[in-house]
Order: structure tokens, then sequence, then C-alpha cells
């Protein structure tokens, strides 16, 4: 019964750090995405600074 109730509670541990794992992972991918959009523009920003002069 003691052996049952550890395994459980090694789960839901392991469980809740699986869990925390995956929220930075897609907040990375959120900073990632954000930081294309922005290089992006830059991008954008210095074709049309060129083509102006």
């Amino acid at each position: 019964m003691m052996a049952k109730k550890l395994t459980v509670g090694a789960a839901l541990v392991l469980t809740v750090f699986a869990l925390s794992s995956c929220g930075n992972t897609i907040r990375g991918v959120g900073q990632d995405a954000a930081n294309t959009v922005d290089a992006t523009q830059n991008a954008a920003n210095n074709v049309d600074s060129a083509a102006s002069r």
C-alpha cells in the first residue's frame, strides 16, 4: 500500500515538472516568433531606406 502511494506521488511530481517545462518551451517559441517578426521588419526598413537613396 505504501509503495503504491509513493509511486503515485512520484508520478504526480514528474507530471508537474513535465508540464512546467512545456510551458517554458511554448513561451520560448513565442519569443522566437516575435524576434523573427522584428528581424523581418528591420530588414524591410533597411531595404526601403537603401532604395530611397
